[in-house]
């Protein structure tokens, strides 16, 4: 399945790419080939950007924190969160490559208390600074036992956040909640005490990996 989001692109990729086989074809027909397997990978690369591939959780379950992205997990620390907590959280960073999948996921279920997007630079996501100096959405999900923030960042390649939620909006664990396009990074902000299931270096996948149990 394709994402909405790619829907624009795609046909604009194909329009062009075919407007441009077709005057190498007519102009420069010795390198025609070429340029037609080109644009045929050029394409096939931008297509799987916007894959949606169908994943729903089994046995949904607040107490487990699931993974908001696929990707590679970049960053486990304690921080201080002055955004919304303005306190101590275990910050988990997931860090999105051109060749996963973007869609962003609701890493648990509840009512969405904050929803705020800041404008900002195009830092590398693995910047120190992309968390705070970055375009960035940052999202709140009351479960009505536990808060848990995520932040979606945009980085150097990635700068089109999509976010579909809005504050008072009641979601379920594993619906999807926006979008990145070419990647980039999902902060996950968790209780202190929460124990966590992963570790520096794994690759995790939306709805799929748990992050970690809620005390």
């Amino acid at each position: 399945m394709i994402h909405k989001e790619g829907y624009k692109i795609l046909i604009s990729l194909f329009v062009l790419l075919t407007i441009l086989t077709v005057v190498f074809a007519v102009w420069v027909p010795v390198v025609f080939p070429f340029v037609l397997v080109a644009a045929i990978v050029l394409f096939l690369l931008v297509l799987q950007f916007f894959r949606n591939p169908s994943r729903l959780i089994d046995s949904p379950d607040n107490e487990k924190v699931y993974a908001p992205a696929d990707g590679k997990v970049v960053v486990i620390e304690e921080t201080r969160e002055n955004e919304f907590f303005n306190d101590q959280r275990i910050q988990v960073s997931i860090f999105m490559s051109p060749v996963n999948v973007h869609v962003n996921r609701n890493p648990i279920g509840g009512e969405v208390i904050y929803s705020e997007y800041h404008p900002g630079k195009y830092l590398v996501a693995w910047h120190p600074k992309s968390s705070t100096e970055n375009e960035r959405t940052t999202v709140v999900i009351d479960s009505g036992k536990h808060q848990v923030l995520f932040r979606q960042i945009a980085g150097a390649m990635a700068k089109r956040i999509k976010n579909y939620l809005k504050v008072g909006q009641q979601v379920e664990q594993g619906s999807e909640m926006g979008f990145i396009s070419f990647g980039s990074r999902v902060d996950v902000y968790l209780p202190v005490d929460a124990e966590i299931e992963v570790s520096i270096g794994d690759k995790v996948q939306g709805n799929r990996t748990v992050l970690a149990k809620l005390p």
